[in-house]
This record gives C-alpha cells, sequence and structure tokens, in this order.
C-alpha cells in the first residue's frame, strides 16, 4: 500500500511545483508586457533604464513613462540625468518635463544651471504662476513689465513736483532673469513697486513739472541708478519712460482746500465772538433790569419816609406843598422837553 501512495504524492508535489512554476512565468510575462515598449523606447534612445528601475517605480506610485521620456530627451540633447534624479524630483511634486527641457534651454544658451538648482528654482516656482522653463527663456530673452501693471486699476504713476502740478507717467522695465538668486528672491511686483516709487521720488524732487516733461529720461536714469533689482530675481536692464503727461494743480487744490478751511474756522470764531457778545448784552439787560427794580423799591419807600417825617414833626405842611410844587414843575418842563423832541 505504501508503494502506491509514494507514486502518487510525488506526482502531487509535481503538479505543485509546475503550477508555481508557470504562475512565476505568467507574472514575469506580464511584467515583460507591461514594460517591454518603455524599457524597448529607453534602450533604443540611449537612455536605458532597468526593468527593476521600472518596477521599482511602479511600486513608488511613479509613472515610468514619464520618468523615461524626461530622461530620453535629456539624453538627446546631449545632458545626462539619471532615472532616480528624475524621479526624485517628481516624488518632491516638482515639473520633470518643464524642468528638463529649462535645463536644456540653458545649455543651448551657455548659461550655466545644474540639476539641482533647476530644482530648487523649479520648487521654489510653484504655486507663482511661473515656472523654471519661464526663468530660463526670461534669462535667455529679456521680457517687458509695464509699469504700472496692466491689472492694478492705474493707468499711470503719478507725481507732484515742487511747484504743485501733477506730473502722470507710464514706464516700461526691461529685465532678466537672475538665476543665481532667483530662489528666495521677490518677484515682478517687487520691481514694480519699487519703479513706481522712484518715479514719484524723481518727480517729487523736480523743482518744475517743466524740467519734467523737457527731459523723461532724468527719471529713468535716477530710477535705474538707485539700485532697485538688489534682493530680487531679476536683473533690471533698462527703464523707459513710455508716456509723460501733465495732470492737475495739486498744489492750488491744496491752498484752495486751505483757504477753506481757514475761512470756516474764522467764521466759527466770530460766531463764538458774536454770541458771547449777544449773552453780555443780555447780561447787561438783566443788570438795567435789576438795577430798575431797585429804583422802584427806593422810590417805594419815600412815602414811608415822608409819613415818619410828618409825625416826627422833621417836614411841615408848607413843606410838602412846595415840595409838590417843584415836582409838579419839573413834570411840566419834563413834558414841554419831550414834545419839542418829538417835533
Amino acid at each position: 500500500m505504501n508503494t502506491q501512495i509514494l507514486p502518487l504524492a510525488l506526482a502531487g508535489w509535481q503538479l505543485g511545483a509546475a503550477a508555481i512554476l508557470a504562475l512565476i512565468i505568467l507574472v514575469l510575462i506580464l511584467v515583460i508586457a507591461t514594460f517591454f515598449m518603455t524599457w524597448l523606447r529607453a534602450m533604443l534612445a540611449g537612455a536605458s533604464v532597468s526593468f527593476l528601475t521600472l518596477i521599482a517605480m511602479r511600486l513608488r506610485g511613479v509613472p515610468a513613462s514619464l520618468i523615461v521620456d524626461a530622461r530620453i530627451t535629456a539624453v538627446k540633447a546631449g545632458i545626462e540625468i539619471s532615472a532616480n534624479d528624475l524621479e526624485a524630483h517628481y516624488l518632491a511634486e516638482g515639473n520633470v518635463i518643464q524642468t528638463v527641457q529649462a535645463i536644456i534651454a540653458a545649455d543651448k544658451a551657455n548659461i550655466s544651471l545644474d540639476w539641482q538648482r533647476a530644482c530648487a528654482i523649479d520648487l521654489a516656482t510653484k504655486g507663482t504662476g511661473k515656472s523654471v522653463l519661464e526663468a530660463v527663456r526670461t534669462s535667455i530673452n529679456p521680457k517687458v513689465i509695464e509699469c504700472p501693471a496692466a491689472g492694478s486699476g492705474r493707468a499711470t504713476i503719478d507725481g507732484v513736483a515742487k511747484d504743485g502740478i501733477q506730473v502722470k507717467a507710464r514706464a516700461r522695465v526691461t529685465v532678466r532673469s537672475n538665476l543665481d538668486n532667483y530662489v528666495g528672491s521677490a518677484l515682478e511686483e517687487t520691481i514694480i513697486a519699487r519703479v513706481g516709487e522712484g518715479i514719484v521720488t524723481t518727480i517729487g524732487s523736480a523743482d518744475s513739472y517743466k524740467s519734467v516733461l523737457e527731459s523723461p529720461d532724468s527719471i529713468s536714469k535716477v530710477v535705474l541708478d538707485r539700485g532697485l533689482d538688489v534682493g530680487t530675481a531679476f536683473e533690471i536692464l533698462s527703464i523707459d519712460i513710455a508716456d509723460v503727461d501733465v495732470g492737475e494743480n495739486i498744489g492750488a487744490k491744496l491752498q484752495e482746500s486751505q483757504a477753506e478751511a481757514d475761512k470756516n474756522v474764522a467764521q466759527a470764531k466770530a460766531e463764538m465772538r458774536r454770541a458771547a457778545a449777544v449773552a453780555l448784552e443780555q447780561e447787561m439787560k438783566a443788570k438795567v433790569e435789576e438795577m430798575q427794580a431797585k429804583v422802584v423799591e427806593a422810590e417805594a419807600e419815600v412815602p414811608l419816609a415822608m409819613a415818619e417825617a410828618f409825625r416826627s414833626g422833621n417836614l411841615g405842611v408848607m413843606d410838602y406843598y412846595k415840595m409838590n410844587n417843584v415836582k409838579a414843575d419839573t413834570d411840566m418842563r419834563d413834558s414841554i422837553s419831550k414834545g419839542d423832541e418829538k417835533q
């Protein structure tokens, strides 16, 4: 019986081994089928990438086709970039294709740019709307920046000369990328702000608006000498004043506003004085009324005094009649004098 079981067990083991071998062969065929075209394309282009590297890329979630295409592009341009470097830049969320294109463009233009610096520029410009390829192209072909910027909502940069006349200017700034300082440096917005500040300062230091209109190039010369590209990603090649125009008479408007303010202050002070005078007048009237009241009070005491004089014998009847005659004579004269005044 044991002699019958042994051949059956041996046959089962051989079938299992054959199944495992068939599975391994199937997996190898699938791997070869998956990466064969990519591997063949890289080998024929002289930018060979091993099967193990391609498999490792798939396991790390890196698109092998993208890395191979980038490597082929670099090798065909005479630049050797390893697949590991390309893969590392992709994993850092960099733009592999644009970085390779930037390296090629810099090499063709005899600009010194190595792979590590190109990767740093690409990562630094991520999310800013810029790219390393644009930086290299700007280094090769300088570009013109409008000042003020087109989307700023302003058409000109306005300054006021010492004579109070407003001068409106518009400038074009020609810049070239400074790849050595591109990482961590200010971009176009800073250049526009600095140039605008320089133009306003130059116009403000002019004695007259006429001198600015006569020689607008003086603005560009003064602004260019200020070293506005320090700490930026660009090198300023030239600043050209595209347009200069005369604006409003700001000095006259300020004087008019000051005169209006002075008038309002004077009116306010005059109103205060008038109110004080009215108050003083009312106070004097009150005092007059008070004095009149005292007079009436004093006159009311006269009959009492006369009665007391009669009782004490200090005043006789004849004296009283004489006093009344004098009073009547006085009243008559007052009435006559008032009649003459009315006529």
